[in-house]
């Protein structure tokens, strides 16, 4: 069963409980900025658990000491809750020091 897309004034809402995320087109977007760059690896390794567990894969997109993750349903052609699902948990994610993982 194809995941529900998300009305406009719903990604609003969603978007108070994720503050730190936007919206580009279709897409969850948030660029996380690390102390290194193996810190942002770490992290990627991380968010790719979370991913796989939920079968549900963001974009990530690796620079030097910073990671940016795209999230949207493509077989929705856009946003539903399980993006806004897998942010929460990216977000949970970040507030973890990679040594501390």
């Amino acid at each position: 069963m194809r995941p529900e897309l998300l009305s406009d004034a719903a990604i609003q809402e969603q978007l108070t409980a994720h503050p730190t995320w936007r919206v580009e087109g279709t897409e969850l977007v948030k660029e996380f900025r690390f102390s290194s760059y193996l810190a942002g690896i770490e992290f990627v390794r991380r968010i790719a658990l979370l991913a796989e567990a939920m079968n549900h894969h963001p974009d990530l997109f690796v620079g030097w000491r910073k990671v940016t993750v795209r999230l949207s349903t493509h077989s929705a052609g856009g946003l539903t809750r399980l993006d806004f699902a897998l942010a929460g948990q990216i977000s949970d994610v970040e507030s973890i020091p990679p040594d501390l993982a």
